[in-house]
C-alpha cells in the first residue's frame, strides 16, 4: 500500500488521455528533446528523441524515435547510424558531437504506421527526409535506412536532457 502525504483531489487535475497515433504523411517537425538511455537488457544504449510537429492540423503534437547507437548487434548499430545520418542531412548539420546540436532545426519527416508487434499495438515510424532540392542526395535512398526506423509511441516518460553520444555509462 502507498499512502499519500496529503489527500489527492482528482477533480483539480486534468486526466491523461489515451495516446493516438499521428496519421501517416509528411510533416514539418523539429527535435525538442533528446538523451542517451540504457536498453532494457542493459547491454546497449539508444538515443531517445522527442519531436514536435510544427504546422498543420497536428501542430504541437509530439512523436518519438530511438536510435540504438550502442548495441552488440552491428546491423542494429548500422541502421541507427544511417538514421542519424538522415537526421543530420535533414537538419543540415553534418558534423555533430551532441544531440542537442540537432534541436530546434525544422526538417521534413515521413510518418508511417507500423503494424502491431510483440504484444504492442500499432506505432508510428519516422523517416527523415533530405531538404528539397538537395540534388543527388535527395534521390539517394542511402540517406535513410532500408529497414523501418524503430519508433515507440508508448515510450517511457521523458527525462529532460541532451545526449552526447560519446558519453559512456
Amino acid at each position: 500500500m502507498a499512502r499519500f502525504d496529503t489527500s489527492f483531489d482528482a477533480t483539480s487535475v486534468e486526466p491523461t488521455t489515451p495516446y493516438e497515433l499521428l496519421p501517416a504523411g509528411k510533416y514539418r517537425a523539429q527535435i525538442v528533446e533528446s538523451e542517451m538511455r540504457v536498453t532494457r537488457n542493459g547491454m546497449g544504449q539508444f538515443l531517445w528523441l522527442m519531436l514536435d510537429i510544427l504546422d498543420g492540423q497536428h501542430k504541437g503534437r509530439k512523436i518519438f524515435d530511438q536510435l540504438n547507437l550502442v548495441n552488440p548487434n552491428p546491423t542494429t548499430v548500422e541502421i541507427a547510424q544511417r538514421t542519424l545520418s538522415a537526421i543530420c542531412h535533414a537538419t543540415g548539420r553534418m558534423h555533430v558531437s551532441d544531440s542537442e546540436e540537432l534541436h530546434l532545426i525544422p526538417m521534413t519527416i515521413q510518418v508511417k504506421i507500423k503494424p502491431p508487434k510483440n504484444g504492442y499495438g500499432e506505432s508510428n515510424a519516422i523517416a527523415y527526409l533530405p531538404p528539397e532540392g538537395e540534388g543527388a542526395m535527395a534521390a539517394k535512398p542511402a540517406a535513410t535506412s532500408s529497414a523501418p526506423p524503430t519508433t515507440h509511441a508508448a515510450s517511457a516518460p521523458p527525462k529532460m536532457a541532451s545526449a552526447p553520444w560519446n558519453k559512456k555509462g
